[in-house]
């Protein structure tokens, strides 16, 4: 009996558990939770989002339930701004991926309770839901907007461990002790910490490369690396320091720490010098020495080492408590030092964020001078920079320190002491001196306000030039003290041009560091990440190669071949033998393949895109042949112009005589000068020969110019008289009867000036014809 009322109360218990995670389903409402109606767009969706997660971020919002509602806002808005998921919830209240089929929607409850419900620990021994499992994870989750936007920039400054994640992961069970440990421990020391759950943030995962849970993965400089070794506390430590670079921290002994703090100059940086009892550099600092790289140097003592006893004796150090001092302009004494038995992050923040700059710091970009002299907020907030305009060498070594000296016994939170050189910065020294005589070879100090971004700036010079002297310093101080009381003292205003970068490496060396860094990128995908990241860029090297390799060997087959193919070139018959084989197509006269010319009739077809409708700029190069000549013409006519077919411009015709006669003596009438034609009444009017003439149109501008064959003999005779023609042109029947013996000329050496016309043509030497309009060809 009391078997089967434990029975009863154990159906009722899953009973009861079945319905509310069944409400809980229901009542998740995504459009509730961002307080927007249902017809909101997504820029109503973003703001409504942006809006409650500033408001909800457990950082900012202690309430005990703010991590809750956070994950809330963040679910809710990652179905609202996916327009398929949202879709899916409109029409049948969620989102898994298997809606928008009306027969699966009867599964639904039955969907949620599967991925919803949890079985306890105490009863079953194990944790199936990653998300009730590890609470802990909550408050790392990431989502893509937050990585791309917040993450990616802030890995410049420190590198981030990121692990990848889904629920009814068996692996990821048992790497969560060991993660939680590594976690506790590198936070503090400033990694970054991320967790992507793949099965919520899918687009995420998929950017990261991680196409399996569970995944471990640094992000540093905005570059992905993978974790490919077994999760263990050492490892994990291992991994994260290799993802720093390696030359961070010198190491430093009694012979090279007078090099390294003498290089404050030239760097023009604070350097920083470590003493530890560590023989390695702890991970602590080198993550500060990463995060501070642009403003500090910073170098490393170990105080166990023989060969640091002069150095240790010399500034004091005790050699059991770590101890961190910052060198400025003097080298032989700390601007600033701490000691601590346990050196906290916050507590070397702190220290390093007084001391970025140098006293008087040098202008060597603009980006430093943004942060040297920033922009006036308001009447209460302003900041002057106090700067020396100076040159190099040691002509002006006394004045520099004189100021330097003035800008130790002055430091204040709202003046800051910088210097420039004249040389280097020409331009913004003369926006501020404008030129005047007074200060060609000095020094000069002048105090500036920023007023904008965009250079403009108030300012006053110190009327004399300043050589460092007590009656300087009395005057800058009396200035800066009535500044105090009246801003509006500046009296000069000005728009500075941005600085110049001094310590920015030539282009070569750009060039080259970004060569290297793209070889070293290459390398790491492809011995040490995903290798299903690598498979396009792979299977496109690949290709490529393919694809050049079967071009070369397809290429030298088709050479050889053709090189059998060939003939064995022929010397060369007496001039008789060749006018006896003019008339046929023979071996030795046919135009080589390389010579190839493509050139094509001039038809009712083929006349507007030829010519009517040519683009601007480009010529029909227009042979004028006949049936009789057409093969000897087009041979020499291919030769003569083949060294012209290189330019895109050009373009290759023939028109036949026999059909076009009456087109072409209505163009040859616009160069009668040139080519006159005779009147129609006379007997040798249809026997007019124009083989052999070469007319270049331009069809945009309406003009042509015109070739008129060679003759032998006079080559100014008139063109088209019975001397010009050729036994070829009269083999088969003849149009008429020629009162004139025949020439002995090849025809095709009517084209033999062909190519030095041609020259002229490119060069726009050629008389031009210019005609009304082009006429049809019939």
């Amino acid at each position: 009996m009391e078997l089967k009322k434990l029975s009863i109360s154990l159906v009722v218990v899953l009973v009861l558990v079945l319905v509310l995670q069944i409400l809980s389903a229901v009542d998740f409402d995504p459009y509730r939770i961002l307080g927007i109606s249902r017809t909101s767009s997504q820029a109503d969706i973003k703001k409504a989002y942006k809006k409650l997660a500033r408001e909800w971020h457990p950082d900012k919002n202690k309430d005990p339930g703010a991590e809750d509602k956070f994950i809330q806002i963040s679910k809710a808005y990652e179905i609202l701004s996916n327009e398929e998921k949202r879709s899916n919830f409109d029409r049948y209240g969620d989102v898994g991926e298997n809606q928008g089929y009306p027969q699966q929607q009867q599964h639904r409850q039955f969907h949620h309770f599967h991925e919803s419900f949890y079985f306890d620990e105490s009863f079953f021994h194990f944790p199936f839901n990653s998300e009730r499992r590890d609470s802990s994870d909550e408050k790392y989750l990431l989502h893509f907007s937050h990585y791309v936007n917040e993450i990616v920039p802030d890995s410049f400054k420190k590198p981030y461990l990121i692990k990848i994640t889904s629920d009814w992961c068996f692996s990821c069970i048992h790497i969560e002790p060991v993660w939680k440990e590594v976690v506790q421990e590198l936070e503090v020391l400033g990694v970054g910490i991320g967790v992507v759950h793949a099965g919520y943030e899918r687009r995420l995962a998929h950017h990261l490369g991680a196409h399996s849970t569970p995944s471990i993965l640094g992000l540093i400089n905005g570059k992905i690396s993978f974790f490919h070794n077994a999760v263990i506390r050492e490892n994990l430590r291992q991994f994260v320091e290799s993802l720093l670079p390696g030359n961070l921290i010198e190491k430093i002994t009694d012979k090279n720490y007078v090099r390294y703090l003498s290089n404050w100059k030239k760097e023009n940086k604070p350097h920083v010098l470590l003493f530890d009892h560590m023989p390695v550099v702890p991970l602590l600092y080198k993550l500060t020495a990463f995060a501070y790289r642009d403003y500090l140097s910073f170098g490393y003592v170990y105080v166990g080492l023989r060969g640091t006893e002069e150095l240790s004796r010399q500034y004091n150090i005790n050699v059991y408590t770590p101890t961190m001092m910052i060198f400025k302009e003097h080298i032989d004494k700390p601007a600033d030092v701490i000691q601590a038995r346990e050196m906290k992050k916050q507590l070397i923040d702190d220290f390093l964020s007084q001391n970025k700059f140098l006293l008087a710091a040098r202008l060597t970009s603009q980006k430093l001078f943004r942060e040297l002299c920033p922009v006036k907020k308001s009447h209460r907030q302003r900041k002057y920079c106090v700067v020396l305009l100076t040159g190099e060498g040691d002509k002006f070594a006394k004045t520099y320190e004189a100021f330097v000296a003035f800008a130790l016994a002055n430091t204040k939170d709202t003046v800051r002491f910088v210097h420039i050189y004249n040389d280097r910065q020409r331009d913004f020294a003369h926006a501020l001196l404008m030129d005047d005589e007074k200060y060609w070879g000095k020094s000069a100090v002048a105090i500036v306000e920023r007023r904008n971004n965009v250079g403009r700036v108030v300012y006053k010079i110190l009327e004399d030039a300043w050589k460092g002297s007590e009656e300087d310093n009395f005057m800058l101080l009396d200035l800066l003290a009535q500044l105090r009381t009246d801003p509006g003292l500046l009296s000069s205003d000005t728009v500075l041009p941005d600085l110049n970068d001094e310590l920015a490496p030539v282009f070569f060396l750009r060039w080259l560091y970004s060569a290297i860094e793209y070889v070293s990128d290459c390398w790491d995908s492809v011995f040490h990440n995903n290798w299903r990241e690598m498979m396009p860029l792979l299977s496109l090297i690949f290709s490529a190669l393919f694809i050049l390799f079967g071009t070369v060997i397809v290429q030298a087959f088709s050479d050889s071949s053709d090189e059998r193919d060939s003939p064995l070139p022929q010397k060369e018959e007496p001039n008789e033998n060749n006018e006896k084989n003019d008339t046929t197509f023979s071996k030795e006269n046919r135009i080589p393949k390389k010579g190839f010319v493509e050139v094509t009739e001039l038809t009712d077809v083929t006349y507007t895109s030829n010519l009517v409708r040519l683009r601007p700029g480009h010529m029909n190069v227009v042979l004028i042949l006949s049936n009789p000549t057409k093969t000897s013409l087009l041979q020499k006519f291919a030769l003569e112009v083949y060294t012209f077919t290189g330019s895109s411009c050009l373009h290759f015709s023939f028109l036949s005589l026999d059909k076009h006669r009456e087109w072409l003596e209505y163009l040859l009438e616009f160069a009668q000068d040139a080519a006159p034609i005779p009147n129609q009444y006379d007997k040798h009017f249809l026997e007019r020969d124009y083989t052999g003439y070469v007319l270049a149109l331009n069809g945009h501008k309406k003009y042509f110019c015109l070739f008129k064959p060679h003759r032998s003999g006079d080559e100014g005779g008139t063109v088209g008289s019975c001397e010009d023609y050729d036994p070829l042109l009269h083999t088969g029947e003849a149009r008429g009867k020629s009162s004139c013996s025949p020439g002995s000329k090849q025809v095709k050496n009517k084209l033999s000036k062909l190519s030095l016309w041609m020259e002229r043509l490119l060069e726009g030497s050629l008389q031009r014809f210019y005609i009304p309009s082009w006429p049809a060809l019939d």
